[in-house]
């Protein structure tokens, strides 16, 4: 069985919403953990992971706590906690819209990452949610970017997690989103539908158009014009058919109407000081999602009570 198959149950305990991560032990020449953790992870300490051994913080899959001299074995699974420093805290709150047995339907705000990734750990939806009581088992079905905001769909049951994923790969889950962008040149007609093939673009985080079959689409409406401050602006709704990551950015900075405090695109800025600027969200909105339920059968329709 390959190891993408196999599905480990952690030996550490959630500790303030948070699990453990993990980290298999490939074929190599380390001769102790501790010597491959800090190769790894080479921003870590030898020392820190040395001291997080000592606390029995780091464990491999039988729950055996490994020591700063526990030697390397391949195919090893080893546990341990993630630490963040000074993480930045997200000064919005996220609201839960809907909730039963099998699913939690959250409004989450610009700014706040869906899971923990990259330099984000307890600032992160999934934590939060965790913190406030619900159970180990929940994990998102769908994502959104950090800087959207909107409707996000949470599995609470195992049992039935399989139904509520389908929905989403086989497309039967109605999304719509808002955005705020520069007001169209007259040469527009709308409503437009965007279709093009999205690769991996540079740097990694950022994606781009390529020549090809495609693999994306957006129906793009132009719901009214308006102004903000001196700025003419205009307010879309998107229709996704597809998922792509970044979908919807690029799409409209790619039709000439940016979304409005987009850092990406169609310009990479690099200003590490706009990423914490919480007075310049980014003006994307995950406004509703809709679905015929695959366990009740019941029709559900939720949507966010943010507004850009």
């Amino acid at each position: 069985m390959s190891r993408v198959q196999i599905n480990l149950k952690a030996p550490l305990p959630m500790i303030e919403g948070v699990g453990p991560s993990s980290q298999w032990l490939p074929v190599g020449s380390w001769k102790t953990v501790l010597e491959f953790l800090h190769e790894q992870f080479p921003l870590v300490e030898t020392t820190t992971w040395a001291a997080r051994m000592e606390r029995g913080e780091v464990v491999d899959e039988t729950g055996l706590v490994l020591k700063p001299q526990s030697p390397y074995r391949v195919g090893a699974c080893v546990f341990y906690y993630r630490e963040t420093d000074n993480e930045t805290r997200i000064p919005f709150a996220e609201q839960i819209l809907f909730e039963n047995e099998h699913i939690l339907v959250v409004d989450k705000p610009h700014f706040l990452p869906t899971v923990p990734a990259g330099r984000f750990l307890k600032e992160t939806l999934l934590v939060r949610l965790r913190k406030q009581g619900k159970p180990e088992s929940l994990v998102p079905i769908h994502r959104i970017d950090r800087e959207t905001a909107g409707v996000v769909l949470f599995s609470l049951n195992p049992q039935t997690r399989s139904h509520y994923t389908a929905l989403f790969r086989e497309r039967k889950v109605r999304k719509v989103y808002e955005a705020l962008a520069r007001t169209p040149s007259s040469t527009h007609a709308f409503p437009i539908t965007r279709r093009s093939r999205i690769v991996r673009g540079e740097p990694f985080f950022r994606m781009k158009e390529v020549q090809g079959e495609p693999n994306t689409e957006t129906r793009v409406e132009l719901l009214k014009r308006g102004h903000c401050g001196e700025k003419a602006v205009s307010l879309f709704q998107l229709h996704p058919i597809t998922g792509k990551k970044h979908q919807l950015r690029l799409h409209l900075a790619m039709l000439g109407i940016p979304i409005m405090n987009d850092r990406l695109y169609p310009v990479y800025v690099r200003d590490p000081e706009g990423e914490t600027d919480f007075s310049r969200p980014l003006k994307l909105l995950a406004k509703s999602i809709a679905f015929e339920d695959p366990v009740t059968g019941s029709e559900y329709y939720f949507e966010s009570k943010q507004e850009l």
